[in-house]
């Protein structure tokens, strides 16, 4: 069943993507805002209890509504999940910014592409040459990439196939989107979360993520080039510190590198702008920055042929993901 949920939801998500500013990504807002006021007291024991009220809670409530549905009828349950993956789980909640830059650059208009990038990440893009350009679209939309799509199914997968239903992409989605949440709050004026609480989104996040991190990794590493992409994780783990503040993004980063042989790495975009609180915060805006992997991986210089190389790379995951899937949907029911 797992299988088909994805499959359900991946084709309803590209026929109807979720508009921006819904009703589920408000209350979702209004979810994490409430649990900063009204459990951060500043120290990191009420940190973590403002986090699982604001992760583990909703995830247990999808738990529960999957058991009893399935108690009920199957089918139901069924639907329970495809419902929750449509949210949690797409493309169109991030692509359709990638497409319209890859437009431009084809077209020779560099100042809308840098308009586009400037708008998308919030950031300031004026002065960035063409490679550029093309260099922080591959990374911002690789990492998105992961967070909407590789993510959410590596922890929809494990849980569901040990019975959990689909609060596994509850869980990773909720932990993405709060750390990143509460991180521009604290830069919003009168909002801010206290340290001991970000401290606290920031490393259940780097948990979370760390083992789809690399499973995406590997996953753009078989359906790539292998050898390049395994040598560009091996050389990136190497510069970096051992421990569990290893970057997760920055393995995707590497592996990606290798797999399409394109230069990534370098100087990061500074933000164009202070958080406005008066805006809306987008439940699916800019994620996390790309990681400061201020030396560049071995590759060709990005150009615009390599985002279509990297559209192909991202579909050849999903694939290869939705193929093993239905393995253990196969296997399941033979078992």
């Amino acid at each position: 069943m797992s299988f088909f949920a994805v499959l359900f939801a991946l084709i309803i998500e590209q026929a109807r993507p979720l508009a921006r500013g819904n009703v589920i990504h408000a209350s979702l807002r209004r979810w994490a805002r409430w649990a900063s006021r009204s459990l951060d007291a500043g120290k990191p024991v009420h940190g973590w209890v403002a986090w699982c009220m604001a992760v583990l809670a909703p995830a247990l409530l999808t738990l529960t509504v999957h058991w009893l549905l399935w108690s009920v009828n199957v089918a139901l349950a069924f639907v329970w999940g495809v419902a929750v993956l449509y949210v949690t789980l797409g493309f169109r909640q991030f692509s359709h910014y990638f497409t319209d830059i890859r437009d431009a650059l084809d077209d020779g208009d560099e100042a809308t592409a840098r308009e586009l990038l400037a708008q998308w990440r919030q950031v300031d893009a004026s002065e960035l040459p063409r490679s550029e350009i093309v260099r922080h679209v591959i990374e911002y939309s690789v990492l998105a990439a992961h967070r909407h799509v590789f993510g959410v199914l590596a922890w929809f997968s494990v849980l569901a196939a040990l019975g959990l239903g689909p609060a596994g992409a509850v869980l990773y989605r909720l932990s993405e989107f709060v750390s990143r949440y509460w991180a521009h709050k604290s830069r919003s004026a009168g909002e801010g979360a206290s340290p001991a609480l970000q401290r606290a989104a920031a490393r259940a996040w780097q948990v979370i993520d760390y083992v789809p991190a690399r499973l995406t990794s590997l996953g753009f590493a078989v359906v790539g080039s292998f050898e390049d992409a395994i040598d560009g994780w091996r050389n990136y783990a190497q510069r970096q510190p051992a421990g569990p503040e290893n970057h997760n993004d920055g393995v995707i980063l590497a592996a990606t590198s290798g797999a399409v042989n394109v230069r990534l790495g370098g100087e990061a975009l500074k933000a164009a702008f202070a958080p406005d609180a008066s805006q809306g915060f987008q439940v699916n805006g800019p994620d996390q920055p790309a990681p400061e992997v201020t030396e560049s991986t071995p590759g060709r210089e990005p150009e615009v042929a390599h985002l279509r190389s990297i559209v192909g790379l991202v579909w050849r995951s999903v694939v290869l993901w939705m193929a093993l899937l239905a393995l253990l949907t196969l296997a399941r029911l033979l078992g």
